[in-house]
């Protein structure tokens, strides 16, 4: 009976580590206009994909405290596929603009990109954090 349930345990633990997606994780954004930088936690929301600012840094690479630490950064981002996402919305503090955007990932990075109606901005390339 214990191995039995130990095999199960195995099993629902092994299924969800194969089961994450590759954009779930740390990311650490490029610097804002300010000069300012966050570490994002991406993780599922529902079907798609969300991310939180959860550590801020300031032009130097040291901690600082945020208003914005705990808010959505990232809400309703669909795998599309090859490492592609997108349909999502991303929020720029620096500018306090939401873009419509999309992300690609390409091993330990994340390019981000996003539009409000025709102007668009590059959100940089984020490194994954460990």
């Amino acid at each position: 009976m214990k191995k039995t349930l130990l095999a199960m345990a195995f099993a629902v633990v092994g299924s969800a580590a194969f089961g994450a997606d590759a954009v779930e994780g740390m990311w650490k954004t490029v610097a804002d206009d300010n000069g300012n930088s966050g570490m994002i936690k991406v993780a599922p929301c529902g079907d798609m994909f969300c991310g939180v600012l959860v550590k801020s840094f300031d032009k130097d690479g040291k901690d600082m405290k945020s208003e914005n630490i705990g808010k959505q950064i990232i809400w309703d981002m669909k795998a599309e596929g090859d490492g592609n996402y997108g349909g999502g919305k991303i929020w720029a503090p620096d500018r306090d603009k939401t873009y419509d955007s999309k992300m690609i990932l390409s091993g330990d990075s994340l390019t981000v990109k996003g539009c409000v109606f025709f102007i668009c901005r590059d959100g940089g390339t984020w490194t994954r954090a460990n």
